[in-house]
């Protein structure tokens, strides 16, 4: 059994158990879990706890103090919790449902996008070549590139099989055995129809061409496709909880995939396929309907709202859909998206030559730089979104640029590069009209969003000198007061390395003349070791400080010191916490050299020691600055 395997099955098992666990991480002192329902935590109970120093509450995590050993505490708390460090238990009860859905959307694309993206460069660079004619489609160079670039499309069923499997708990393993099911040759649409040109059999009036256990199995073809398989994952992470718990675990191995494969596929080719199908043709048909009603309106829509998409990460509702129509041949969705980008990038160039600020200026270029690549990030956050109206002439740019688009009838034919990268995403079998169209589009947005932001937009702002004397004026700061009379003595110079490197916070050591220890602050008693030669204390304002009393003075139990105190006792600047037998320790062979660091060190923008060589009790030893 490991040094904290059973503090580690304690906490677990009172904070409502490994099914009450959302995620984990953990600071230098504490276990910080986001739990599903906090009422489920037994508090007392861990606050008493042998190993546990105090739990407490903020930021929607429940945290758990355990002091500088945590770190060893948390690798026994992940196995425990069988969680790992790159997933989290699904089924956060604190999300709304279309906070979930995008949760999970995003979390099955964002693992893959980069390869996504590298793989439609690459059909991006052949459609270019052959439609220049460096080399025809039925080369060799040819068919090796586009299966290279087209390979994840074709099975993206396998692929977001693993990335779902991970979002929703199933095994990973599992998860492509059900994309690969998905994406197997006979089981599509017009394999299960083969020569038939009627239908033997119907179910609820849609035609169907075989059955399975005498049920109407209605085809369908899932190869590229990315609905459906999230579905059957979600269905089949659902069967495996309960196939764990029923099935033995000596042969759960192999049984419990098993199980859930034999349970979840059947349902996914009778019910979840069709239906899912059948929904994404209507949802399909809607956005159609509102495109042949009227492609401005429908233009200007997705131009318009792209970027607030983005912000907020709601575009990954349309991703699926727009991935779905590639599949049919051609999307429209990301095709008015597309000049977004370009008109973000424009008006940067347009705040280039008003911004007042030097600063702000220098960060225009590489921004630009960036937008052109399709990466408006740095240009959003670090610029037009905070000055408010450029951003918003970007959009009027994108909506602008999303009507021509959609005026000329611009498609998206593969999922590839973003920025200039992507006018290859709009040549589908050498024909290059919607590649015109995106150039078109762009342009004139960039033209539109660059000439609102030179003719409409005024920096009002100062310089950022100006607002670095503000900011340095506005610096909050918090003392802490010596708690030992002595001599300063620089933390590097401790003859232990955890204190010497900085490892447990920044600091100061004080070699005490006078064996008494005070509160440094108005705060609270977060620890106090058994054997009282230090103490852990949080102020009212949120400095943690650790003061530890002497090197290896553990080893004498408690020996020559003297407690005024107990854990959790709110105390006040100047108040006694410690006294200790100088002489009695050092006769016993121990250095009195105490450190007295900020735990949370990494909370504040600076730490500032003292600069005196002797110090006594209520002198200011450290300000931190916030």
């Amino acid at each position: 059994m490991g040094k904290y395997e059973q503090l580690a099955r304690d906490i677990v098992a009172n904070v409502g158990g490994k099914e009450n666990i959302n995620s984990l991480t953990h600071c230098i002192t504490r276990l910080r879990f986001k739990l599903k329902d906090e009422s489920k935590a037994n508090d007392d109970v861990l606050k008493n706890m042998d190993g546990v120093v105090t739990v407490m509450k903020s930021g929607g995590q429940y945290q758990v103090v355990i002091g500088n050993h945590v770190p060893a505490v948390y690798e026994e708390v992940m196995e425990e919790a069988k969680l790992s460090a790159n997933t989290t238990n699904s089924g956060d009860s604190s999300q709304g449902i279309f906070n979930r859905f995008i949760d999970i959307i995003s979390g099955c694309f964002q693992p893959f996008l980069g390869a996504l993206c590298a793989a439609g460069m690459i059909k991006g660079v052949n459609a270019l070549f052959i439609f220049f004619n460096v080399y025809s489609d039925t080369s060799g160079t040819y068919l090796m590139l586009n299966a290279i670039g087209d390979s994840i499309f074709y099975f993206m069923p396998i692929v977001v099989g693993y990335t779902s499997s991970k979002k929703f708990g199933l095994h990973p393993m599992v998860g492509m055995v059900i994309g690969a099911a998905l994406c197997y040759p006979s089981i599509q649409g017009g394999a299960l129809q083969g020569d038939l040109t009627t239908a033997p059999y119907s179910l609820f009036g849609v035609d169907a061409y075989t059955t399975f256990l005498g049920i109407p199995w209605v085809g369908a073809s899932y190869t590229s496709s990315v609905i459906p398989v999230i579905f059957v994952v979600a269905f089949a992470a659902q069967i495996q909880k309960v196939a764990k718990k029923i099935i033995p675990e000596v042969v759960s191995n192999f049984f419990v995939p098993f199980l859930v494969l034999l349970i979840a596929l059947p349902v996914g080719f009778l019910v979840i396929g069709p239906v899912i199908t059948a929904l994404t043709d209507l949802l399909s048909s809607g956005f159609k309907a509102l495109n042949d009603f009227s492609p401005i309106v429908f233009g200007a829509l997705v131009g318009f709202f792209w970027q607030g998409l983005v912000i907020f990460g709601l575009h990954w509702s349309l991703i699926p859909m727009a991935m779905i129509n590639i599949g049919a041949g051609g999307d429209n969705i990301l095709a008015a998206s597309f000049a977004a980008s370009f008109a973000q990038t424009a008006v940067i160039a347009a705040m280039y030559f008003k911004l007042k600020d030097k600063k702000l200026k220098e960060l225009c270029v590489p921004a630009i730089v960036s937008g052109i690549c399709g990466v408006t990030e740095p240009a959003i956050y670090g610029l037009s979104l905070p000055k408010k109206k450029p951003f918003i002439f970007s959009m009027i740019g994108a909506a602008i640029g999303g009507t021509i688009m959609s005026i000329l009838n611009g498609q998206y034919y593969i999922m590839g590069g973003m920025g200039v990268f992507g006018f290859p995403n709009f040549i589908n079998a050498g024909d290059a009209s919607s590649m015109y169209a995106a150039a078109a589009s762009v342009v004139v947005a960039m033209v539109v969003s660059f000439l609102l932001t030179m003719f409409f937009w005024k920096d009002t702002d100062v310089d950022t000198n100006d607002i670095e004397i503000e900011k340095k004026n506005s610096v909050k700061k918090e003392i802490v007061y010596s708690p030992i009379k002595g001599s300063v003595v620089a933390l590097s110079k401790v003859k232990d390395d955890a204190f010497a490197q900085g490892a447990l916070g920044k600091g100061v050591a004080i070699e005490p003349t006078e064996g008494k220890v005070v509160a440094p602050f108005d705060g609270t008693v977060i620890t106090l070791f058994p054997t009282k030669h230090a103490i852990g204390l949080v102020s009212d304002d949120g400095l943690e400080l650790l003061i530890h009393v002497g090197m290896d003075t553990v080893q004498l139990e408690g020996k020559h010191f003297e407690a005024l105190v107990s854990q959790g006792d709110k105390v006040k600047k100047g108040q006694p916490l410690v006294n200790f037998d100088i002489k009695a320790i050092e006769t016993a062979g121990f250095s009195t050299i105490t450190p007295v660091v900020v735990v949370n060190t990494t909370d504040y923008l600076d730490l500032v020691e003292t600069q005196d060589k002797e110090v006594k009790t209520g002198d200011e030893l450290i300000i931190s600055l916030v």
